[in-house]
């Protein structure tokens, strides 16, 4: 079977037992251990095959997967500990029982679906740079939206020297000083949308995620969760194996308000 290798501080953190950067402090004073062997800072691992140690002790092991979908309000930033003292994602799923951690990031901003887990190697084959699992949106931009812009962000945009893979969007709904609109982005660059919008002197008012492959929040309450079904993980699994780079040009038949 593949390794899926992730690294270090990123394992450590998932676990809730401490921040990335506490993580990196640990790894580069040779507290944490790969297999017997002292790790270094860049250094990764399979949490399911590898023996982590941190500070001495065993890295725990999840004994029973969960899989879960919460709704992200805004205002909360996606992390199981803050040490600034914000309000994070944590507070919201203090009540299931095992040891869980988000699956990608919602900045502190942005609302929506958010699925969380203790299966490393479910999180990282959604997450990994070389899967394009879909993730739409919900987006509202001020003050208006030209076909130009439109067409940028479809074909894609260079942000911080490398371009954004192609995106399909459409308008939901337009009127004067504001728009609605429907995106789907393939890779998961941090505040992709955001950043594109910035480029095309675009204000977002709100930004809400409402799928990830083809699992929808749906009604689901803000500050909810509820637990995914054993078939929506099975399709989520699959569609992580069986997304393909998305196809370059322009969406079809995009549909206007």
């Amino acid at each position: 079977m593949p390794r899926n290798e992730i690294r270090l501080q990123k394992i450590i953190a998932d676990c809730g037992l401490a921040s990335r950067r506490k993580a990196e402090e640990w790894i580069a004073a040779g507290e944490v251990r790969v297999n017997g062997a002292v790790a270094s800072l860049g250094d990764k691992a399979d949490p399911q095959k590898d023996k982590i140690t941190v500070r001495g002790k065993p890295l725990a092991q999840a004994e029973e997967y969960v899989y879960l979908m919460l709704h992200k309000p805004r205002g909360y930033i996606t992390t199981m500990s803050d040490e600034m003292g914000r309000k994070c994602v944590a507070e919201l799923v203090e009540d299931v029982p095992e040891r869980i951690y988000p699956v990608g990031r919602l900045d502190k901003d942005s609302e929506g679906l958010l699925l969380m887990t203790n299966d490393g190697a479910f999180a990282n084959a959604l997450t990994h740079p070389s899967r394009h699992v879909p993730k739409t949106y919900r987006v509202t931009v001020y003050p208006s939206v030209t076909e130009e812009q439109l067409t940028q962000m479809e074909l894609g945009m260079e942000i911080e020297g490398r371009k954004t893979a192609p995106a399909k969007v459409r308008v939901l709904t337009q009127e004067k000083g504001r728009v609605v609109l429907e995106i789907t982005l393939y890779e998961g660059r941090n505040r992709q949308i955001r950043n594109m919008c910035g480029l095309l002197g675009l204000e977002v008012a709100r930004l809400k995620r409402l799928s990830v492959g083809s699992v929808k929040l749906g009604m689901l309450p803000p500050g909810k969760w509820r637990e995914l079904t054993k078939e929506e993980v099975k399709r989520l699994t699959a569609e992580a194996k069986n997304q393909d780079k998305p196809r370059q040009g322009r969406q079809e038949g995009r549909k206007r308000a």
